[in-house]
């Protein structure tokens, strides 16, 4: 697949919607990309070369007000790291990062990737949902054992499918462990409200954190606002639980308005208190208090 940087173009950052509520300093963003010519990638891409640069970005939070940020590895450079260590390089302390990791990754490689201020491993379960539960389990246990020396965590990309077959496990997993796009229960996939019952009561207890990003991936071609109940939900279970993520650049979903995703949290956590634990208290406690 040749580079085009035209295939895809991102929303100028200055006609995103400005926050409706005062940002709270050291608010973080736990989920974005970038995208830069010359990098490795992986062959099977399932999606063109996005124009989405860590310059771009940069502008998109200058305008949100958004302080601190976290790089989560994309499926497009496979577990080639190198562009993710670049950022954390160039943004230095105001950044952290996830990558995804092979079974022979060495100990030294996490250790110099801890230096530069990774904090967890992605678990791409998308790429694994034909493994059996048991097939999955052993790999989540594997990760675990990596993560767990350095303090990290694990961060599950998955289809809500597999989230909910794994719920019994994950209920007694003592590893911290975050779940990517709000469980990514979509209705359209089969998941009922008893599934996602099930995700709030895992939520309540062990060591489970849920990321409120990609509404619109659950959304689907239905207005943000059909996610709402479930927001709502997640908030009213376990705000001190939750982090947000803008998932920028949006991938197929590239124009859209950041600052509308950020506000939806005027909705789903209305007290300032919740915006501070969503936005500052939780992804200092997962990123940046070592």
């Amino acid at each position: 697949m040749a580079y085009d940087p035209n295939v895809t173009t991102v929303r100028d950052a200055e006609t995103n919607t400005k926050p409706v509520f005062t940002m709270p300093p050291n608010s973080c963003d736990t989920h974005f990309h970038v995208f830069e010519p010359g990098y490795p990638h992986v062959a099977d891409a399932q999606y063109p070369f996005p124009q989405a640069t860590l310059e771009q970005y940069r502008q998109a939070t200058e305008v949100l007000g958004i302080d601190r940020v976290v790089l989560v590895q994309p499926t497009f450079y496979g577990n080639d790291n190198s562009l993710t260590l670049h950022v954390l390089r160039t943004l230095g302390s105001r950044c952290r990062a996830v990558v995804r990791i092979s079974d022979d990754t060495t100990d030294a490689e996490l250790d110099s990737y801890h230096e530069l201020g990774v904090r967890a491993i992605r678990l791409d379960l998308f790429a694994r949902q034909s493994w059996s539960d048991a097939e999955l389990i052993d790999y989540i246990r594997r990760m675990a054992d990596r993560t767990r020396p350095r303090g990290w965590h694990l961060q599950f990309y998955s289809p809500g499918t597999v989230v909910r077959n794994l719920l019994p496990f994950l209920a007694d997993l003592e590893d911290t462990f975050v779940i990517d796009h709000m469980g990514y229960m979509k209705e359209s996939d089969g998941l009922t409200e008893d599934d996602f019952g099930r995700l709030l009561d895992v939520l309540k207890q062990g060591s489970c954190w849920v990321k409120l990003s990609g509404p619109y991936r659950i959304a689907k071609d239905k207005p943000l606002s059909t996610v709402g109940p479930l927001g709502r939900a997640l908030v009213a279970a376990r705000p001190d639980r939750l982090i947000w993520g803008s998932d920028w650049p949006h991938l197929s979903f590239s124009q859209l308005d950041t600052g509308e995703l950020l506000n939806l949290l005027a909705d789903w956590a209305p007290s300032e208190q919740d915006r501070q634990s969503i936005l500052v208290d939780g992804p200092e406690r997962l990123f940046f208090a070592q």
